[in-house]
């Protein structure tokens, strides 16, 4: 239960960390802006946060859920899953851990959602934030594919957790996203010192978070790949 836990709240980290890396959450801040700019109450400027949140939020957790569920459902992708995860766990954790510091660069073609789509789904009005929330998270870059694909997905399949643990991580991408919703409906001049507040934490989190993945994957490397009793 314990290490369950643990594996919860790296989830929960997981998400936060996405939902606060550059690109998404220059992109957070531009749709809610975006779609806020024509109301005129900061309650309903809140409230299209809150959906485009839940939009993001429900995105991971479909495709978290559907990932994990099929990937268990096979009884023999499952057993030799279950067998051979942790020999898998180390090498893919170095390798997100060297994604998270740039050194290694993996481009995503297209990925981006046209200003087209984005003016029709603003006509939606507070339902049209939850549809660009699901769209946006959709959207997958480097950072946040890494996050997901790399770290998410197998800690789900070595915990067999179809359902906590990717909901968990919707969770955590939507906090820091309700944050600026707040701020931006109390007025645009809190949003900037903010940014550049989590811009310098993501960084350093960031980091420390690679670090912390490189050192962990190469213990596992070690323990079940070499096969040293550390």
């Amino acid at each position: 239960m314990d290490s369950y836990l643990v594996a919860l709240g790296s989830a929960v980290w997981l998400g936060i960390l996405t939902s606060i890396s550059p690109c998404p959450l220059a992109t957070n801040i531009a749709a809610i802006t975006y779609i806020g700019k024509r109301v005129d109450r900061p309650g309903m400027v809140l409230l299209s946060g809150v959906m485009y949140t839940l939009g993001r939020a429900v995105a991971y957790i479909t495709l978290g859920v559907l990932l994990v569920a099929s990937i268990l459902s096979i009884p023999n992708v499952a057993l030799f899953l279950q067998q051979n995860m942790n020999k898998f766990l180390g090498p893919i954790l170095i390798l997100v851990g060297l994604l998270l510091l740039g050194i290694l660069n993996i481009r995503f073609p297209g990925g981006g959602v046209s200003d087209k789509l984005t003016g029709r789904v603003e006509r939606w009005g507070i339902w049209g934030a939850g549809a660009l929330g699901l769209l946006f998270a959709l959207s997958f870059c480097p950072v946040s594919a890494a996050l997901f694909f790399g770290s998410l997905i197998p800690l789900a399949v070595d915990h067999r957790s179809s359902v906590m643990m990717p909901t968990v991580y919707g969770i955590g991408t939507a906090l820091p996203v309700v944050v600026f919703a707040v701020l931006i409906a109390l007025g645009a001049r809190f949003v900037g010192s903010a940014f550049n507040k989590i811009s310098v934490f993501e960084k350093w989190a960031r980091r420390l978070t690679a670090v912390a993945f490189i050192i962990v994957g190469i213990y596992y490397s070690l323990i079940y790949l070499v096969g040293l009793d550390i």
